[in-house]
């Protein structure tokens, strides 16, 4: 009679499992939506909180003082040295104006006719150069 009970019992805890699944299914997944099926950045932004401004890019004739952010590498020869102000010509031939400090990191000194390759930022102010 035990054993005819235990028997019972058990198609009835998988059924109630089975109804308590199906039956939360639905509001798991409404729950877990991707911030990627939003329409704008915004809604997904207040997801996440806020989304720390990109700085703005310095004015013409301004240019950084201090290592930051490093928007691109540029790589070609240098052109001219006046003091802190490497003139590099690219390998496309554009001049690139690079400001250097004391928070750039470099081996030595470059001189005119050295090729050089260098990590800036935006504002043209040289975080590495090699």
């Amino acid at each position: 009679m035990e054993t005819n009970k235990k028997t019972q019992i058990l198609p009835i805890i998988v059924a109630s499992l089975v109804i308590t699944t199906v039956a939360t299914a639905p509001a798991l997944a409404k729950s877990s939506k991707k911030p990627s099926s939003y329409s704008s950045a915004a809604a997904a932004a207040s997801l996440i909180g806020s989304v720390p401004p990109t700085p703005a890019a310095p004015k013409p004739g301004q240019h950084d003082s201090k290592p930051g952010p490093a928007w691109k590498t540029v790589g070609g020869t240098v052109k001219n040295v006046e003091g802190d102000l490497y003139m590099v010509e690219d390998y496309e031939g554009n001049q690139v104006k690079l400001y250097v400090g004391q928070g750039t990191k470099h081996i030595k000194k470059k001189k005119v006719g050295d090729t050089v390759r260098a990590e800036i930022t935006r504002g043209g102010f040289a975080n590495s150069i090699q």
